[in-house]
């Protein structure tokens, strides 16, 4: 009898034992998991570093985690080289701060743009959310390559020209590379009042190095019966994968030919000497 009482004893300390390590257990998964799913403030970035030219905008797609157990507000900032300029978008707003839940993440595009006159080298951005409770930093590069530029003029500048309607005249255009980086495979066209033709010597230009200045000679034809007045023909040149594109509006002043102008005179005289004679048939009667 007392050694069943004994055992009977024993089987309940064990059980008792083993309850409580199956709660010991549990509890320490449940703070294991806890922790596993608890995030820690952060702010990142896929890419760190982006290059382009100061006609691109450099981009960076960046998450900016709160780890804090409450909602906090993050303002926005970022140190910049003079003239430089700073957009951050989340859901395609433009945004200066943003509200993050806690142990919650939210999407920032960092839009990042230059002056044209930035000299090609890596530049170091430092970005920054800070909030009551956080002062988070991405560190970004942006490495300039050089700039695209391009212009079309005329050699001395002037910008207008005569045609006779019904003729044709050869005006000399001057395209110039006023960027930093080799401009391949240019090309020319127009944009002309109807029934007007143009054709370029020479219809596209293979290279143009930085400062480098090519000629090129535009035939343009003007059609019959055109109406004497002022008209705008624009000059465009541009490059076959469209990095940059110039354009020049060229003013075209046409006059009627002389021959057209004694013509007139002639029919107005005509009409003038018809009239007389059927005056003086008729208007005594």
């Amino acid at each position: 009898m007392l050694t069943q009482l004994s055992n009977l004893k024993n089987y309940r300390i064990i059980r008792a034992l083993f309850v409580l390590v199956c709660l010991i257990l549990g509890v320490s998964a449940h703070t294991l998991a806890q922790n596993q799913n608890k995030k820690k403030s952060a702010f990142t970035s896929r890419l760190l570093n982006v290059a382009g030219t100061t006609n691109e905008t450099f981009r960076y797609n960046s998450t900016l985690t709160n780890g804090k157990p409450f909602t906090q507000n993050y303002s926005l900032s970022a140190k910049l080289p003079a003239g430089w300029q700073v957009i951050f978008r989340a859901e395609g707003v433009s945004v200066t701060a943003l509200q993050v839940d806690s142990n919650a993440t939210k999407d920032i595009t960092i839009e990042i743009t230059c002056p044209a006159t930035t000299k090609p080298d890596t530049y170091k951005i430092p970005v920054q959310a800070i909030s009551s409770a956080d002062t988070l930093t991405l560190d970004l590069e942006a490495v300039v390559r050089g700039s695209y530029g391009l212009e079309i003029t005329t050699p001395t500048g002037r910008l207008s020209d005569q045609i006779v309607a019904g003729g044709s005249k050869e005006i000399l255009l001057e395209v110039k590379n006023t960027g930093t980086l080799p401009l391949n495979t240019l090309e020319l066209s127009s944009q002309l009042p109807t029934k007007w033709e143009t054709s370029f010597s020479p219809s596209n230009i293979e290279q143009l190095q930085p400062g480098q200045k090519a000629d090129v000679k535009v035939t343009l034809k003007v059609p019959d019966k055109t109406i004497a007045g002022d008209y705008v023909s624009k000059m465009i040149v541009r490059t076959s994968n469209h990095e940059t594109t110039a354009e020049a509006s060229i003013r075209i002043t046409v006059k009627t030919s002389i021959l057209s102008g004694w013509i007139g005179i002639l029919i107005i005289l005509a009409a003038a000497g018809l009239i007389y004679y059927l005056i003086r048939k008729y208007g005594r009667r």
